[in-house]
């Protein structure tokens, strides 16, 4: 009898498969509107960087005014010793937090709420950047890394400039040990076996002499055991010129 593939035992649940949330930082979030709404700017100074094995973006931990230690996500250029300025108020430099309706088109922005007030959801990885495409009477429109295009609040809170971390992907791991290191800190599984190499007790494309023999497309609404391989595609293949 073959076993749950890969994809079963993830949806499962098990503490193998969850991510070590106890050892991430914090949760980075934007303070609260209320902190920032009592004065037309919040102003903190970057005292510190630190990593967070969560992110692929560097930590800056932060001074506020009143006297609370708390953690950003920091821009691209922000150094120890720099102030960073958050709220209606603040002056439109990269590093800085506003809401949408005070940044000008075309500038590239990252930590972008979704809903006001949710504390920064879009856009996070180490090095990526959105930009305000436009605005209307529907709300203000954002192109995201994937150039999807996204309508959001004005009173959406982002920061200018691209995120810290960039470039992380590009430098070569060169042995193995190393990339086991990278995985079991995401908690992922590493190494992967390739389906095709599998029997077919195991795995949908096993048990083909190496090559899967048959579509590898799939449904949406596939079962579990079968839901392998390029879901809801569109189309595969190289794209012709």
């Amino acid at each position: 009898m073959g076993k749950l593939i890969i994809s079963q035992r993830r949806g499962k649940g098990s503490p193998a498969y969850k991510s070590p949330s106890h050892n991430y930082k914090t949760k980075l979030t934007y303070r609260s509107y209320d902190d920032i709404q009592k004065s037309s700017v919040l102003k903190c100074d970057v005292i510190d960087f630190v990593l967070d094995p969560a992110r692929t973006a560097p930590l800056a931990m932060v001074l506020y005014e009143d006297g609370i230690y708390d953690y950003i996500l920091p821009a691209e250029g922000v150094g120890t010793g720099q102030r960073i300025e958050m709220g209606v108020g603040a002056d439109i430099k990269v590093g800085n937090v506003l809401p949408l309706a005070n940044i000008r088109d075309g500038m590239p922005i990252f930590n972008i709420e979704r809903r006001p007030g949710d504390g920064g959801q879009l856009v996070k990885a180490g090095g990526s950047w959105a930009v305000i495409t436009g605005r209307d009477a529907k709300g203000i429109y954002v192109r995201l890394p994937s150039r999807k295009k996204i309508i959001f609040n004005p009173a959406c809170r982002a920061t200018i400039g691209c995120a810290a971390g960039g470039g992380q992907g590009e430098k070569p791991i060169v042995k193995a040990g190393k990339n086991s290191y990278i995985t079991r800190a995401n908690n992922k599984n590493w190494p992967k076996v390739r389906g095709v190499a599998m029997n077919p007790v195991n795995h949908p494309h096993g048990g083909g002499e190496h090559h899967v023999g048959k579509a590898t497309t799939r449904s949406r609404h596939a079962r579990p055991g079968q839901k392998v391989g390029h879901i809801a595609a569109s189309r595969t293949g190289r794209r012709k010129k």
